[in-house]
């Protein structure tokens, strides 16, 4: 196994620490360092959270500089985001990038085209492909057990804002671009497209503002979408839960469900408890023994951020960098994710439904 040397830019992000402990996790990362504008954030990280870090430093240029770093994890605001993925890539470095890594899609291109000239890796933290009930639901629906699609119903519901802190710069529009929908819903619009492998081409929104705090972006969303193929979607997404506590990595703290519903079946999955459950029924003849079936998954459980799977989503990532394997995600979806969230905002601003650009 070849060690190679990593690097965490941006400590203080809602999912430093978890991806920080995600590269620990990993035996083919060695070394481990560090970058944020925060010296003092940057001090106290090293001294709670010490493993393989060889480094830290408030100069990007200075962690960049090291001959040794493979790729780098980007957990940045999402205003700075942009830049920052500008001055690694130039520096020859291969990016993992939480999403959305921008305000707006024009600010996701400029990376995506920067990665494309650059001959480098450009990936986006959808980790949930790599979720096993995730690649299950697609090869499901991959082999052609629902038949033609008709519909896809999401939703995702999690803490109230109160719990999340509605001074942090989620909150704040000119720092995030957006909120719920950009920050979590984007996670459920990436699902439909990797589930399917169809594109949304148009979408109709109202997002709104519901939670009584001082912020200004949308906490509540209501999006009805349109595939290429003809099909219909929806996603509903709200901070909303008044009784299921603070933490962003609270696992009572979420109310989610995913269907699809096809020609010939359907399929549900709720993400709600332990084990997780996808249930299935067809009309399909491969199934005509036992058309109605339930599969219960207790996911693996690890130090890393999103367990046993994330750790794979990013070793997934490693190798594809390397050119052992193809890409788990890429910037191209990050890109196709963030045109549909524009478009939401668009459609809710102006009252109408809005095409979506399609990939090139």
């Amino acid at each position: 196994m070849t060690k190679l040397s990593a690097a965490l830019l941006g400590v203080e992000h809602p999912h430093s620490l978890a991806h920080l402990r995600t590269l620990q996790m990993l035996p083919e990362v060695e070394r481990i360092y560090l970058w944020d504008e925060n010296g003092d954030a940057l001090a106290r990280v090293q001294q709670t959270q010490g493993d393989k870090i060889a480094g830290a430093s408030t100069n990007l240029d200075e962690i960049l500089a090291h001959d040794d770093l493979f790729f780098v994890i980007a957990a940045l605001r999402n205003d700075l985001g942009p830049d920052l993925c500008l001055r690694t890539l130039a520096a020859g470095k291969h990016i993992m990038a939480e999403k959305p890594i921008g305000r707006t899609a024009a600010d996701v291109q400029r990376v995506v085209d920067a990665a494309a000239d650059a001959g480098l890796k450009l990936g986006v933290c959808y980790q949930n492909r790599r979720n096993p009930v995730v690649r299950e639901m697609r090869s499901i629906f991959h082999e052609g057990l629902l038949g033609e699609l008709m519909t896809v119903e999401m939703r995702m519901l999690t803490t109230a804002v109160r719990f999340r802190n509605p001074q942090h710069w989620l909150f704040d529009n000119a720092k995030s671009g957006g909120g719920m929908l950009s920050w979590l819903g984007c996670h459920y619009l990436d699902i439909m497209r990797y589930v399917t492998g169809q594109e949304i081409v148009s979408v109709s929104a109202e997002v709104a503002t519901r939670s009584g705090e001082s912020i200004d972006v949308e906490d509540v969303a209501t999006l009805s979408l349109r595939f290429a193929s003809g099909a219909i979607g929806s996603l509903h997404v709200g901070y909303v839960l008044a009784l299921s506590g603070a933490g962003y990595h609270n696992k009572s703290g979420y109310d989610t469900y995913a269907g699809f519903n096809g020609r010939s079946g359907r399929m549900s999955w709720c993400s709600t408890g332990s084990p997780t459950s996808l249930f299935v029924e067809t009309v399909h003849p491969d199934w005509r023994d036992a058309p109605t079936r339930e599969f219960n998954y207790t996911l693996g459980d690890t130090p890393a951020y999103g367990g046993a799977a994330g750790e794979e989503f990013i070793r997934d990532f490693i190798r594809a960098a390397q050119g052992d394997s193809p890409m788990p995600t890429c910037g191209e979806d990050a890109l196709q994710v963030a045109r549909i969230v524009d478009g939401a905002y668009a459609s809710s601003r102006d009252g109408r439904r809005v095409e979506i650009q399609l990939p090139e």
